[in-house]
């Protein structure tokens, strides 16, 4: 097996960070230099970067239905004329993790602002950076035993903005729907992916 590289954060020199924007999100110009496999090093390399941080997502999944909880709310990302899809997306409980919490604590926050629900037994399944070559951004995958009988209605903060849907899906037609497009933003696809992989196992877990 070919060996994998042994560059680490010290093989990148941060020459220029400036902010050019600071709103809901900050949008940075960074200048940097890097190490080359061939070896060397790189000329500078000017990039921008939209720093977001770090979010949680919440796989909520009931055993004794075989189902998943998720959420269906407009994003303006995925509002394009050029292309038929609805930009009202069915989606994983989430959200974004603020200076001083916890990943896990945002998760137990959020299935309660977003559907209303108590999560039992939660459990870190897995981190991914999202899209890293322009965005700052560190994913963290929970999953969490629920009752989906108490799944139902619409919820979010209204000081935020939020108007948010939950559906109870069968975790068999979620599948589906990922595989036929249905479902098309990269956290719902991951998330679902990972409990096909999983769910015999979570189910037996929880029995």
């Amino acid at each position: 097996m070919e060996k994998l590289t042994q560059f680490s954060q010290q093989d990148i020199e941060i020459l220029q960070s400036e902010t050019l924007y600071q709103g809901f999100f900050t949008l940075k110009r960074i200048q940097f230099r890097h190490k080359l496999f061939a070896g060397g090093v790189s000329g500078v390399v000017t990039r921008e970067l939209l720093v977001k941080g770090a979010a949680s997502v919440v796989i909520a999944y009931d055993p004794q239905a075989d189902a998943v909880v998720m959420v269906e709310q407009v994003r303006i990302g995925a509002y394009d004329p050029s292309i038929p899809n609805s930009p009202w997306l069915l989606e994983m409980i989430a959200g974004m993790v603020e200076e001083g919490e916890a990943p896990e604590d945002v998760a137990l926050r959020e299935s309660q602002e977003e559907a209303g629900i108590e999560i039992q037994d939660l459990a870190h399944v897995l981190s991914v950076w999202d899209s890293p070559g322009g965005v700052l951004e560190r994913i963290h995958f929970f999953v969490g035993r629920v009752d989906s009988t108490q799944a139902k209605g619409i919820h979010g903060l209204a000081e935020e903005n939020e108007d948010i849907r939950v559906h109870v899906i069968p975790r068999n037609m979620a599948y589906q729907w990922v595989n036929s497009g249905k479902i098309d933003n990269a956290l719902a696809v991951i998330a679902l992916q990972w409990l096909q992989l999983n769910y015999v196992n979570l189910q037996k877990k929880w029995e």
